[in-house]
């Protein structure tokens, strides 16, 4: 296994990040403290939503990826779609970064 930060301190990491850029973040669904998954939903002005969860890549590791994107004529399919993911994992986290750029903020995203 990869070595990484325990998720409660990537995620207030990202939040405060976000916060210093004068964006709003919150959990949505608050994990376990140590291994969660960590699902990011990044959007502007709560538009143009845009999910990205770590996943496996072909170096063994592990690259955050757009999962899913917020559909503006069908916005409930986003929101159903997240909470079926946390009815499957439960210890997984969810956060929202609501700012300019919102894809900077998670690490390791150009």
């Amino acid at each position: 296994m990869e070595g990484r930060l325990p998720a409660h301190i990537e995620v207030s990491g990202m939040i405060r990040a976000v916060e210093a850029a004068g964006g709003f973040a919150t959990i949505i669904n608050k994990g376990e403290r140590e291994t969660g998954q960590i699902l990011v939903v990044a959007c502007q002005n709560g538009r143009d939503s845009v999910l990205y969860e770590r996943m496996p890549d072909l170096d063994l590791g592990r690259k955050w990826t757009e999962i899913r994107r917020m559909d503006p004529e069908k916005p409930l399919d986003f929101n159903n779609y997240l909470d079926k993911r946390v009815s499957q994992d439960p210890d997984c986290w969810v956060v929202e970064l609501d700012v300019a750029n919102a894809p900077q903020f998670i690490p390791v995203i150009p």
